[in-house]
Parts: C-alpha cells; sequence; structure tokens
C-alpha cells in the first residue's frame, strides 16, 4: 500500500497525490510530503525511490537488506534506520517476538518511510497528522520526531508487561517451580536480549540527531530529539534491570531444585539407613523359622522369634533418634 499527505500552507491536506505529483507539488515553498510505503514489493517501490534522486545504495539498503539502526548522510538527504519490536504472542506465556525495520528518507520538504510489515506507531502519526496539522506545520524533520517518538513509545508496553511476567515468575519459583517455569524464564531472556540489540544502536543515531549538525536538520528541533534520546536511555537502563531481575529469578530457580533435590536424596537415604540393619539381620540369621536341617531347635524356638521381631522393630527407630539427636533429621 501507498499512502501520501501532501500539507501546503492555506490549503486542505491532500491524501490523494499520484507519485506523478510528487516532483511538482515539491517545488513550491514550506509544502510537506510524506510518502510511505507498507508491504510493497521493490519492483513497486524502486522506480518512485529513483524519481527522487536518491543514491542505489541507500535504495538497496531500503528494499532489500537488513539493518541495525544507522543513519547516513548524504547532503541533500538523511537516511534514517529504525528498527521496533513487537509481540506475536496472543496469550501472557507466548514471547514470539518479530523485529523489523523502518527505513526513513528524510528531505529538506519530505520524508518517505518504508516498512514490510504494518506498524501501529506509525498508522497513529498519520492519524494525528489528519486530525491536528501542527504535526505537519513543523516541517519534514519535526515529523520525523514524531514518527520515532511514537515508534519509542511503543516499547513501554512491552517493558511493563515483562516486569509483569517477571513478578508471576518469581512467586512461581519460591511457591513450587515446574519445568514450564525455566521455559518462561529463557523465553524472557531471549526477548530482553532482542531488545537491547535495538536500543544501544537505536541510541547512537538518535544523540546524532541531537547533537551533529546535519543541514536537513532544523537546530531548534534539535531538542526533541535529545528527548527522544533520554527515553532511550531510560529504556536501556530498564532492561538492563529487567535482564538481571531475570538471571536472578534462573538463579533462584536452580537453586530452589537443588534443594528439592537435596530433600528428596535425604529422605531416600535416611529411608535405606533405617532399613540397612534390618537387612544385614534378616539377611545373616536367614529368618528361616521353619524345622532347620541342623540340629539349632532354639533358632526356631517361639522366644527366638518373638526377641528377633523386637529388634527389627526397635533397631530403626533406636536409629532415628540417634540421628534426631545427632540433628541430622
Amino acid at each position: 500500500m501507498i499512502r501520501t499527505l501532501f500539507y501546503q500552507p492555506d490549503q486542505p491536506l491532500r491524501t490523494d497525490l499520484a507519485p506523478e505529483e510528487f516532483q511538482s507539488v515539491l517545488q513550491a515553498s514550506e509544502v510537506l510530503l510524506w510518502v510511505d510505503f507498507s508491504e510493497e514489493p521493490p519492483e513497486v517501490c524502486e522506480p518512485i525511490l529513483l524519481s527522487f534522486k536518491f543514491h542505489p545504495l541507500s535504495i538497496d539498503d531500503a528494499l532489500q537488506e537488513t539493518h541495525s539502526p544507522k543513519i547516513d548522510d548524504w547532503s541533500d538527504y538523511l537516511y534514517i534506520v529504525i528498527n521496533y519490536m513487537h509481540l506475536n504472542g496472543e496469550t501472557e506465556d507466548d514471547w514470539d517476538t518479530e523485529v523489523d525495520e523502518l527505513d526513513i528518507f528524510l528531505g529538506p520538504n519530505y520524508i518517505i518511510t518504508h516498512h514490510d510489515h504494518t506498524l501501529p506507531s506509525l498508522d497513529a502519526t498519520w492519524v494525528s497528522c489528519q486530525r491536528d496539522l501542527r504535526h505537519v506545520q513543523g516541517g519534514a524533520d519535526h515529523l520525523l520526531y514524531r514518527i520515532i517518538d511514537n515508534v519509542v513509545t511503543e516499547y513501554m508496553p512491552i517493558v511493563e508487561r515483562i516486569d509483569e511476567a517477571i513478578d508471576i515468575i518469581e512467586d512461581e519459583v519460591f511457591d513450587r517451580p515446574v519445568p514450564k517455569t525455566l521455559e518462561r524464564i529463557f523465553s524472557l531472556k531471549r526477548v530482553l536480549l532482542a531488545m537491547r540489540r535495538i536500543l544501544l544502536p537505536q541510541r547512537e543515531v538518535l544523540n546524532k540527531l541531537a547533537r551533529d549538525d546535519y543541514r536537513i536538520i532544523d537546530q531548534k528541533d534539535r531538542i526533541f530529539f535529545r528527548d527522544i534520546y533520554d527515553h532511550l536511555v531510560r529504556l536501556h537502563d530498564l532492561n538492563e534491570s529487567l535482564r538481571d531481575l531475570v538471571s536472578g529469578a534462573l538463579d533462584t530457580y536452580l537453586s530452589v531444585v537443588n534443594n528439592r533435590m537435596n530433600e528428596i536424596m535425604k529422605t531416600l537415604t535416611l529411608i535405606t539407613t533405617l532399613f540397612m540393619p534390618i537387612t544385614f539381620v534378616t539377611g545373616f540369621f536367614g529368618m528361616n523359622f521353619f524345622e532347620p536341617v541342623a540340629q539349632l531347635f532354639g533358632w526356631t524356638s517361639r522366644q527366638a522369634f518373638l526377641v528377633t521381631m523386637g529388634i527389627l522393630a526397635l533397631l530403626p527407630v533406636g536409629m532415628y533418634m540417634w540421628m534426631r539427636r545427632r540433628t541430622w533429621v
């Protein structure tokens, strides 16, 4: 889908521009053109991008390759790559994440965006521009700020959901951990690691937009990019804190499982120890109370039977009391 948004002072906002009109409308002063390519094949996007006289390398980067967040200064325009993350899972335990790329061409009076999947934050910016013209009256660089700010804001619901999931996992770990708990811990670690890979380079991109001297970026708008940079710094700090919490939950899970295993082994060892003397006694004497082959009739008497049964009954009890006294149990 190709959609356009064209603003000209004292004129109604237009959303019906054809690609053939792009170059002609940009000749007017104080205009702003936003062209958005969503889920369009390269053969459709490439001729339009070439009409803006973009360098073939930047067009190839936008249409064919996948990059980490970056910014390239081509003098007449900026080529910017922004990554965004969204969750595809429908349940609380489903952490199927997907990281996609938003390619942006920023010129003096135009901005072109390209993405392969639906981007809710970009749609929200599009609707806001149609409702309030102040979003487009500030120029292309200010519209870029609006777009990136909405993309960065989309991370907060993911961070809050991860924080809630960690609280639930910590309760499960201390209550009764199961193998499913370990699976959820590693799922959260993967999500946080993927987010960290985005936040670090994206933070550097915003730092350059806020501090470097780009001809396309107005001096008065750099403070807005500095604000987004501060948000990314905070998100990175939150990401590091959540990663520490997940690592702590994993260590706690392993400790609890090991303690449970130690308790089980202790119980089994206690049972084995209590019955070991009984096994020795019954194994040594055979406990054959029928008529013996040898002339040892005393072993088959009622008195010998009662004494043996008393030993078998009292010996485990005595050993248990002795272990309790030694604080082994």
